[in-house]
C-alpha cells in the first residue's frame, strides 16, 4: 500500500451547519474486495483499522461537515490544504485536480423539483487515493447511500477499488440529470403554451428558467472535460478495462445532456424573443385602439362645439333682445323683428357652413 503524507495542514475556518440538517459521518466502512468488512463507528476507529488491514479500502461519506472533520481527514490522508479549503468552503465550479496520489473531484449535483417547478442543485466533494474514498456533501443531492447501497451490492465492480467508487459516483450524478431534463423539456412546453395565451407572468418565467440552464451549463459542461481527462488517466493507469468502459458509457450520457442543456438555452432566448415580438404587438394594438378611441372622440367634441357655437348666434341675439329695457330703440323699429330673425338665420348658416367645410359637421 502506498505511505500517505500525514500532517497536511490547511486554514482553519469554521463551517456552520445549518440547524436541524444531519451532518458529519454518515456512513464509514471498510471493504475487502468488495465486501464491506467493518463498519467503524468514529473517524478514530476507520483511522485504526485501515492502518491494521492495509488490503482494504476506506469509504467514508460526510456531509457538511465540521472544520474538526476536515482537519482530522486532511491530518490522517494527508489531503492538500487547497482542496480542503474547497470542501471547507463549497459553492465551487466542477473541476478535477490531481495532488500527488490523491484526486480530487468537484461535482455539481441537480434534481427537479415537482411542486415548485425548479431545480435544486447540490455540490459534492469527493478525494480519492489509493486505499480511501472521502465524499463531502454540502446539500441533499445526491443520495449517495443509494450508490454505496448498490455497489455493495456488486461486490465484482466494488473490489476494482476507488476507481470504481469514483465511476458509481459519476454515474449517479449524471443519471440524476435525466429527470431534471425532462422537467425542463416540460417547463418549456407550458411556457410555449402561456406565450401564445398572452399569460402576463410567463416573462417572469422564461427568465427564472433561463438562469437555471446557466447554472445546469456550468454543472454539466465542464463534466465533459473532466470525465474525458479521467479516461485519459485510466488508461495511462492501466485501470480495468470493464471499468473504462463504463467510464466512456457516463461521458456519452453527459455528452448528451449537456447538449440538450445548450439546446433549451437557445430555445429559451427564442421564447424570449417571440414573447417579446408579441407583447409588442399588443402594446402597438392597445395603443392603436386608443389612438382611435382618441380621434372618435375629438370628432364627437368636434361635432358637439359646432352645433354649439351655431346655437350660441341665436341665443345671444335673443337674449339681447329680451333684457326688457325701457330704453332700446330697436323695440320701436317696424324692421326690428324681421332683422333680428334674418341676423340669426345668416350667422347660423354661415358658421354652419364654415364648420362644414372644415369637417367638424
Amino acid at each position: 500500500m502506498p505511505e500517505r503524507r500525514r500532517g497536511a495542514k490547511f486554514p482553519r475556518k469554521e463551517v456552520r451547519r445549518p440547524a436541524g440538517e444531519p451532518a458529519g459521518v454518515i456512513d464509514a466502512a471498510l471493504y475487502r474486495d468488495g465486501v464491506r468488512v467493518s463498519s467503524p463507528a468514529t473517524l478514530a476507529d476507520t483511522y485504526r483499522e485501515l492502518r491494521e488491514q492495509p488490503d482494504s479500502m476506506a469509504w467514508i461519506g460526510l456531509a457538511r461537515p465540521t472544520e474538526s472533520e476536515l482537519h482530522s481527514l486532511a491530518t490522517e490522508f494527508g489531503l492538500h490544504p487547497l482542496a480542503v479549503e474547497d470542501a471547507n468552503e463549497a459553492h465551487q465550479r466542477p473541476k478535477l485536480e490531481r495532488y500527488g496520489e490523491t484526486l480530487f473531484v468537484v461535482l455539481r449535483a441537480a434534481r427537479y423539483l415537482d411542486a415548485p417547478e425548479e431545480i435544486d442543485f447540490g455540490e459534492l466533494h469527493v478525494f480519492l487515493g489509493p486505499d480511501f474514498v472521502l465524499t463531502v456533501r454540502h446539500s441533499d443531492a445526491p443520495d449517495l447511500s443509494v450508490v454505496r447501497r448498490r455497489m455493495e451490492e456488486t461486490p465484482e465492480l466494488l473490489r476494482l477499488g476507488p476507481e470504481a467508487v469514483l465511476y458509481a459516483i459519476l454515474d449517479a450524478v449524471v443519471d440524476g440529470y435525466v429527470p431534471v431534463v425532462s422537467g425542463v423539456q416540460n417547463d418549456i412546453d407550458e411556457i410555449e403554451t402561456e406565450v401564445f395565451r398572452g399569460d402576463p407572468e410567463v416573462s417572469r418565467r422564461i427568465y427564472e428558467l433561463s438562469r437555471e440552464m446557466v447554472e445546469f451549463q456550468r454543472a454539466t459542461r465542464p463534466l465533459v472535460g473532466m470525465l474525458h481527462a479521467l479516461m485519459a488517466g485510466f488508461s495511462k493507469y492501466g485501470t480495468d478495462d470493464e471499468l473504462q468502459r463504463y467510464l466512456r458509457d457516463v461521458a456519452d450520457h453527459v455528452t448528451h445532456t449537456s447538449e440538450r442543456v445548450d439546446g433549451f438555452r437557445l430555445a429559451l432566448t427564442e421564447i424570449l424573443t417571440v414573447n417579446a415580438t408579441l407583447v409588442t404587438q399588443q402594446q402597438n394594438a392597445e395603443m392603436r385602439a386608443l389612438a382611435e378611441a382618441g380621434f372618435e372622440q375629438n370628432e364627437e367634441v368636434k361635432k358637439i362645439s359646432s352645433w354649439a357655437a351655431i346655437l350660441f348666434a341665436p341665443t345671444l341675439v335673443g337674449t339681447i333682445y329680451g333684457m326688457n329695457f325701457t330704453h332700446m330703440p330697436e323695440l320701436r323699429w317696424a324692421l326690428g323683428y324681421p332683422f333680428a330673425v334674418a341676423l340669426m338665420g345668416v350667422v347660423c348658416v354661415s358658421l354652419y357652413v364654415v364648420f362644414k367645410r372644415r369637417d367638424w359637421l
